[in-house]
This record gives C-alpha cells, structure tokens and sequence, in this order.
C-alpha cells in the first residue's frame, strides 16, 4: 500500500522564509499604523499580533542552516498554527464589530499610578479603545477582516509548506 505525497512545490526554507516576512511586515504595518498614523489598538488589536511574533521567531528559527528538514517542516506546522490563531481572533474581532459577537468586558491600555490623582489624570489622559468600533476600512472591510484574510492564507501557505517538504531521508 503505497502513501500519497503531494509532489514540492516550494522547499520548507523557502516557505520559512516567506511565512516571516510576512508576519514581519503584517506587524511593521499595524506598528506604523499605530505610532506614525495615530491609530490606537484595541485588546483584540493587540492579541492578534502576538501570533504573527511567535512566525517572526518560529520562521527564523527554520531558517538556521542547523535545522533539519523534518525540524524545519515541525516549525512550518506551528506557524500554520500560529496564523490560524490569529486568522480565528481576527473572526471574532470582525464578530465584535458587526454586532455578532459580545466583546471583552475589560478595556485595554495599562494605566497604573501612584496615587488616586495620578491615576485620574492618566485615565482623563488615555484614549479609549473600543473592540466593537470600526477604527479603519478599506472597502468595508477592517483592519481585523485583513487580518483574517492574510493570515487564513498563510496558515494555509505554512501547512502545504509543511506537508509537502521532502519525505522519506
């Protein structure tokens, strides 16, 4: 009983590859987003870019000469986890802002203080993030929906890169 191999399109380092500079540039985007374009994050803002830093680190990591293949193609298995995690999260957030779905109960930003009058003055000052507001579109579609998009895509990306890597030796 033979074992169907889908025939390697790219090699897994090249997968690696492309898997990281894609979440790095995912992140370099939203980053300037926020510090250039004044675009503040919400809790589910941040908690989408943690998985495409963990594809940062698990890419490159694949991409030392010392990896294996079989290592290599393990990794390209987690980062195919990693963005479907974040492809989900993204789900959500799109729920939230369509009404969908309820959003968290707390509210993002860490503001801590000394006193009560330290604390008032930072909790004026900070501006508030809602997950269930649109904060920026293009062609009706958010932020979180682009996420959802890309990262769907290269979850997808990752595990064929995974899959199809050289078998056998």
């Amino acid at each position: 009983m033979s074992s169907f191999s889908p025939p390697q399109i790219l090699p897994p380092r090249t997968v690696a590859g492309t898997a990281t500079i894609a979440a790095a540039g995912l992140l370099a985007a939203v980053f300037a987003m926020e510090h250039f374009g004044g675009l503040a994050p919400c809790k589910l803002c941040v908690l989408q870019r943690w998985p495409h830093g963990a594809v940062v680190l698990l890419g490159a990591v694949a991409l030392l000469p010392a990896i294996s293949e079989s290592g290599r193609r393990m990794l390209l298995g987690l980062c195919a986890v990693a963005f479907a995690i974040t492809a989900g999260i993204g789900v959500y957030h799109v729920g939230v802002e369509q009404g969908i779905f309820a959003g968290p109960t707390t509210c993002s930003g860490g503001i801590t203080g000394d006193s009560v009058e330290e604390l008032r003055r930072k909790l004026m000052a900070a501006p508030i993030v809602r997950c269930d507001e649109v904060a920026w579109s293009l062609f009706s579609i958010s932020l979180a929906g682009y996420n959802v998009i890309a990262s769907a895509a290269l979850a997808v990306f990752s595990l064929v890169g995974a899959l199809r890597g050289e078998r056998g030796a």
